[in-house]
């Protein structure tokens, strides 16, 4: 396991949790003895998932690592500085970081591939959010799910062991981030509505039950996730709570797929390929560190504009971002690529985004601590947008690269690139994005947006 800014996702677990723990202070004049009981782990329940490192050292080339004060502690204690003969650590608005080389990869990362704290004194002496990556614990107000991020190669490739094999380095390496450990708020269901019980449980097992069919296409799979995501966006939940809510969202997915069959599709609209576009930039924006030290504020604000509205207008060459990922390509050659369904290799394609969905939603990673705190119903709209995401970007890689269809690779690079800010990027969690899903829930938005790649 590789470094990576899971940090982000430990820190954002940590807020306001004591209020609403079940563990309490029912005994006030014994609250300060008291040492809670740590939530029980629910590994991520998906036996065609599987993960082990591999060492291919793609996340030491490619992420950000925040460091906890254990973490700097050790990085003393080992005397890397004399060592290496110059600073392992570097600060940007208050936060330390891991280092990094002009290339973007971390100052550990040796010519093999391999890390050099890990070399020297073991895993266990790494960064914590080293060794976490790519678990992502998300605590609730019963358990500490733990999910995946499939910004791991590994992940994307289904290599290695069992998900449950990783059980108790996953229980010793959580109890060091005591926050994925400790009671947090339940999820709302939806905007200003509070989850009773059962809901959100219903709401993924059924939906996951959906994904997992396999007498389905890829399309009507994700156009049916769609519909559900922007169905329940325009039904009064207010009026359908507990067990009527769990009857509604039976209901619809046992109307699937045959009701896409009476809900046709009219081509997707200018304004909606636009902003899907801008939603892609947003999940390639990718401003390291050393660079916006390096470029001043300004700079890197003025080239992030200029970058942005490229994507907005969709004319001509693609900006360089996520350091030259798209290479030199145009709009007009990404549209001439078939959408995803249309491969020779969309049965491996398929089998990809379904275990991404289904990883995310039964992880925890969809809404609620794993997802900037959003309502389910919000959450789960935008899990379809990064899928629309994901099939845009790999379009756009296939384009790149020469290929005629989408390849696997191509498929696996892009929902890496789009998975590696779900959940921790603050911009994704901003008002903008709000506005933007609302936007898509207009018109069979969701929806056509899908169909448009997939």
């Amino acid at each position: 396991m590789r470094a990576t800014t899971e940090a982000r996702t430990l820190r954002r677990v940590s807020g306001s949790q004591s209020n609403n723990s079940p563990h309490g202070d029912a005994n006030k004049d014994n609250a300060r003895d008291a040492r809670p009981v740590a939530l029980p782990l629910a590994i991520l329940p998906l036996h065609q998932q599987r993960y082990s490192c591999h060492g291919c050292g793609n996340c030491c080339r490619d992420f950000t690592v925040q460091l906890r004060p254990h973490d700097l502690e050790k990085l003393r204690t080992q005397d890397w500085e004399t060592k290496l003969g110059a600073p392992v650590t570097t600060e940007f608005r208050g936060v330390t970081y891991l280092r990094q080389r002009d290339d973007g990869a971390c100052v550990f990362l040796m010519d093999d591939g391999l890390c050099r704290i890990h070399k020297e004194y073991g895993f266990t002496e790494k960064p914590i959010a080293c060794q976490m990556f790519p678990f992502v614990p998300i605590p609730d107000d019963r358990r500490t799910r733990v999910g995946l991020s499939f910004a791991c190669q590994s992940v994307r490739e289904n290599k290695g062991a069992e998900l449950q094999s990783h059980a108790n380095d996953v229980d010793r390496m959580t109890r060091a981030v005591p926050e994925t450990r400790v009671a947090t708020y339940t999820a709302m269901l939806a905007d200003a509505m509070g989850a009773k019980d059962g809901e959100l449980d219903a709401l993924s097992h059924a939906i996951d039950a959906y994904l997992a069919r396999n007498d389905l296409t890829m399309r009507d799979r994700f156009d049916g996730l769609s519909w559900v995501a922007a169905s329940l966006g325009r039904a009064k939940l207010a009026e359908v709570r507990a067990k009527r809510f769990r009857e509604l969202v039976a209901l619809l997915v046992s109307a699937l797929p045959a009701e896409l069959e009476h809900l046709p599709l009219e081509a997707v609209l200018p304004k909606q390929e636009r902003l899907l576009r801008q939603a892609v930039y947003a999940r390639l924006e990718d401003v390291q560190v050393h660079h916006a030290k390096s470029k001043g504020r300004w700079r890197t604000v003025l080239a992030q504009l200029l970058a942005s509205r490229a994507f907005t207008r969709g004319k001509g060459r693609i900006p360089s971002v996520a350091r030259g990922l798209l290479g030199d390509v145009s709009f007009d050659l990404i549209r001439g690529i078939p959408v995803l369904s249309e491969s020779p290799d969309r049965d491996a394609i398929e089998d990809l985004l379904v275990r991404y969905a289904r990883a995310t939603i039964i992880g925890g990673r969809a809404w609620g601590a794993g997802y900037y705190g959003w309502p389910a119903v919000r959450g789960l709209q935008a899990l379809v947008l990064n899928i629309a995401c994901a099939a845009w970007l790999a379009r756009a890689l296939a384009a790149s690269r020469g290929h005629a269809h989408v390849t696997i690779d191509d498929a696996r690079d892009a929902l890496g690139r789009i998975d590696r800010h779900a959940g921790r990027a603050p911009w994704l969690g901003s008002v903008g994005e709000r506005l933007r899903l609302e936007y898509f829930r207009l018109d069979d938005g969701l929806r056509r947006i899908v169909r448009e790649s997939i």
